[in-house]
């Protein structure tokens, strides 16, 4: 069984600096990828200043619209709330999603995050694949704290040998998750090159800093990418993290 998947923070479906509409030519990007679930950081739920600013704004909810015709299944953990709308985290998904919950892990008022877990039926696999989409906060303390939310609600709903991946936008350019959620959940780095250092992902244009992760437990990885560069760059600050994974066993 293969099982590809992506991690991706959109930028709320502008480009960097919020200088141009790009959640079209995001969406066909994203479909370029052929990959079985996405998770997505920054998806806007609902923005009525955009909705009526931008002609071609879609009329459903940005995980609805990117998902069309494409992942039957969504999932959406909305954690910003404001007057004029809310944004969160989404898990697409080409098979079917048997439950979802969004845990609330703010750190401050000033930084709303949440955890999206997703647990989904993958063809071949005999029980159902645990999926956290996560985007943890700016500061460490709040990354720490966050993470170990994360760690005690694997531990207290997930068997030590489920299938589980973790991904997402950690803000972890201090590499603190490589140490905490591997001893605690048994994890591995989709891109573990035997350094302990993930891949670098932002900013798009020429990536400095390893903020995006994936991590996988009960899968082999087969391959992993980094997809940056100039044309990436166009549609958000950060670029898109892809692996191939294969049951393990």
């Amino acid at each position: 069984m293969h099982l590809r998947i992506c991690t991706y923070n959109i930028h709320k479906g502008f480009s960097q600096f919020n200088r141009r509409m790009v959640i079209h030519e995001l969406r066909e990007r994203l479909r370029s990828l052929d990959v079985d679930l996405v998770f997505l950081q920054e998806v806007q739920g609902l923005h009525l200043g955009h909705a009526s600013r931008h002609p071609n704004w879609p009329e459903h909810p940005q995980h609805e619209f990117l998902a069309e015709d494409v992942w039957h299944q969504t999932a959406y953990g909305g954690n910003a709330v404001y007057d004029h709308g809310h944004h969160g985290n989404a898990i697409l998904s080409r098979f079917p999603i048997v439950s979802t919950s969004n845990q609330d892990v703010s750190d401050h008022r000033f930084e709303r995050r949440g955890l999206l877990h997703c647990e989904v039926q993958v063809p071949g696999v005999e029980s159902p694949v645990h999926c956290i989409c996560a985007h943890l906060g700016l500061f460490a303390g709040s990354r720490r704290r966050q993470m170990e939310a994360l760690a005690d609600r694997m531990e207290r709903l997930a068997a030590d040998d489920a299938p589980l991946i973790i991904a997402g936008d950690f803000n972890d350019w201090r590499n603190r998750a490589q140490h905490l959620l591997v001893e605690r959940l048994n994890v591995r780095d989709a891109f573990e090159t035997g350094r302990g250092r993930p891949p670098r992902s932002f900013p798009s244009k020429l990536p400095v800093f390893r903020l995006d992760r994936i991590y996988v437990r009960g899968f082999e990885v087969k391959q992993a990418a980094v997809h940056a560069g100039p044309l990436w760059s166009r549609i958000s600050d950060h670029a898109a993290l892809t692996a191939e994974l294969e049951l393990a066993g």
